[in-house]
């Protein structure tokens, strides 16, 4: 029953049962006023050849995708500059993990045991292996357990990761939302930022993360904003969490991109993750965020980015991860 008990939110944090108590902290970036009529992602993705949903369904089922051609190739632009930014301007570590992991690992960042209907689960056939294995719902899981069973030291803080892997819902509990399209997948890629703090610096590092995430948006000129959660509306492991929310043009609406969360020393409880100091032993300060998901980010860049003829403008930044190409 502890278990299944939520992290403790700090005192800034709106109190309120869901989303309607949220705080919208800010809006960045002009939104484009379009002269012509705005065709989704899905259109545009027709349109060119590179979004195929039919055959996708075919080869796994509902809510999967396969990217083809420039659009295949614009999906592994925005991870490259994404990984580039977040190591070379921010200073985070690259990291490649697995993305099977053990059932304490899940346990540890909070998706285990409450979660469990939200993650997909392996089938083991090896009977000397007692441990159930789950395929990451996010980078998360992997990068903050890194630090579990362990000791570090305090002059080896902060410690930065960042990871580009697939992430794996079921979304069980979002049957008939989002059905259409690439906003809401089974299987999707995402770049995660991962911070281990001291505890008294959670709060700075969380302002830090959040300015990562937005720095990705601001240099591919995108429209966004960033709302403060409610106490109703947060993880399950967070204490206090911003949400960036990018402008989607053909749903004429914000849609969460990041999700930027401290943690607090709830995960490191879990993890049995600590640090010495003058003291002695203290647990750990985790927090994560996205940098950025790689899908809804593709779709809002290409709606964004749209002309008239249905072609799709490539921004200067990703140009040179794109062969130089201006236009798909």
């Amino acid at each position: 029953m502890l278990s299944s008990l939520p992290n403790l939110s700090l005192d800034d944090v709106p109190v309120g049962q869901d989303e309607k108590s949220n705080k919208i902290v800010k809006k960045v970036g002009k939104i484009r006023n379009f002269d012509f009529n705005i065709k989704s992602h899905i259109d545009l993705g027709n349109q060119n050849g590179g979004i195929d949903f039919e055959i996708a369904t075919k080869l796994s089922g509902t809510r999967f995708v396969v990217l083809k051609n420039n659009f295949a190739l614009l999906e592994r632009a925005l991870i490259n500059f994404m990984l580039d930014t977040h190591t070379n301007k921010f200073g985070y570590e690259e990291i490649s993990p697995p993305v099977i992991v053990n059932e304490e690992i899940m346990f540890g960042t909070g998706q285990l045991p409450k979660f469990l209907e939200d993650q997909f689960e392996l089938k083991i056939d090896n009977k000397n292996d007692k441990n159930k294995k789950f395929l990451i719902p996010t980078a998360e899981v992997v990068l903050t357990n890194l630090v579990r069973d362990s000791v570090v030291n305090k002059d080896d803080l902060p410690k930065r990761f960042v990871a580009s892997t697939p992430c794996f819902r079921k979304e069980a509990g979002s049957y008939g939302k989002d059905t259409r399209g690439m906003i809401r997948q089974h299987q999707f890629f995402k770049v995660e930022l991962v911070s281990i703090v001291e505890p008294n610096n959670c709060e700075k590092e969380l302002e830090r993360k959040l300015n990562c995430a937005e720095e990705i948006l601001k240099l591919l000129d995108l429209p966004y904003r960033v709302t403060l959660l409610s106490t109703g509306d947060m993880g399950f492991s967070a204490e206090k969490t911003y949400d960036v929310e990018v402008w989607m043009p053909f749903e004429k609406q914000y849609r969460e991109i990041s999700s930027c969360s401290s943690c607090g020393t709830f995960q490191s409880r879990r993890m049995s993750a600590k640090y010495k100091t003058q003291k002695g032993v203290e647990f750990l300060g985790t927090l994560n965020g996205s940098g950025l998901a790689v899908g809804r980010l593709l779709i809002a860049l290409i709606e964004n980015n749209q002309n008239d003829d249905g072609s799709i403008n490539i921004p200067d930044v990703l140009k040179k991860y794109m062969n130089n190409i201006t236009k798909i």
